[in-house]
């Protein structure tokens, strides 16, 4: 029988992902994905059968994945991240319903997501409860997004945002802060992380009055602090709670 393995690569280099993902990988014959998922996990699984499709073509690859598999091959599709978190997880599990009788075996295996990977390059933004939003309307309606934003904003938690901007949605991240803005300070601690993991990586500091007029793309995550969220010898800090020097056990 063989076996699909539904892939989280992480942030893109090679380093941070998971020892599972790696393994999964080389196990596989085949692996499937997004063309730009695939050239950076080639170089390094020699020998392997490598397929790609352009971006927005995610059915496509969900489907070619039990095709491969169904011809006898193991076979691994990777997405970027985690594979449940925004990744190719769920929508895999749902076309899997047009293959009731292919007796595949299929294994999710998780990554490190941009929320992690992201901030631990700004420092340490999430140490208390935090929602993570995607900003993409794309398959979600950017009144429900409203919604969502304005709920998280109003219980004064750290917010992460995945998806900030795009060639044809470059006002979302304004939006989204001026959301914000009605419930929070100006100077409340921001920070963005952009392309981690990858060429070109570069993290920024600034506080919400800036960070709406902050240029952002597809390969940025975004974190907005709470009202406890500080900048520390230039990092993201967001307190847990530990009384410092109270004398208690850690």
């Amino acid at each position: 029988m063989s076996k699909i393995y539904i892939v989280g690569i992480g942030p893109g280099n090679y380093e941070e992902m998971t020892i599972r993902a790696v393994k999964a990988l080389q196990q596989c014959e085949v692996i499937i994905g997004y063309q730009v998922y695939i050239g950076l996990v080639e170089p390094y699984f020699p020998g392997k059968e490598f397929l790609s499709t352009p971006m927005a073509r995610e059915e496509e690859r969900c489907r070619l994945s039990f095709e491969t598999a169904l011809a006898g091959k193991d076979t691994a599709l990777v997405c970027s991240g985690d594979a449940g978190i925004y990744g190719m997880a769920g929508l895999f599990l749902e076309i899997g319903q047009e293959y009731p009788d292919a007796g595949i075996e299929v294994e999710i295996v998780p990554g490190i997501t941009a929320a992690s990977s992201g901030a631990a390059l700004l420092g340490a933004p999430l140490m208390q409860d935090f929602f993570v939003i995607s900003l993409s309307d794309l398959l979600t309606p950017w009144e429900k997004i409203e919604k969502r934003l304005h709920a998280a904003a109003a219980s004064d938690t750290v917010l992460c945002l995945y998806n900030p901007s795009s060639r044809k949605r470059k006002d979302h991240l304004r939006r989204a802060c001026e959301i914000v803005l009605q419930y929070a300070s100006p100077d409340t601690v921001c920070g963005i992380a952009e392309r981690t993991g990858r060429e070109g990586e570069r993290i920024q500091i600034c506080r919400l009055s800036e960070l709406k007029d902050t240029p952002v793309n597809m390969f940025t995550t975004v974190f907005i602090g709470n009202s406890e969220t500080k900048e520390i010898d230039g990092s993201m800090v967001t307190p847990r709670g530990y009384r410092i020097g109270d004398g208690g056990n850690g």
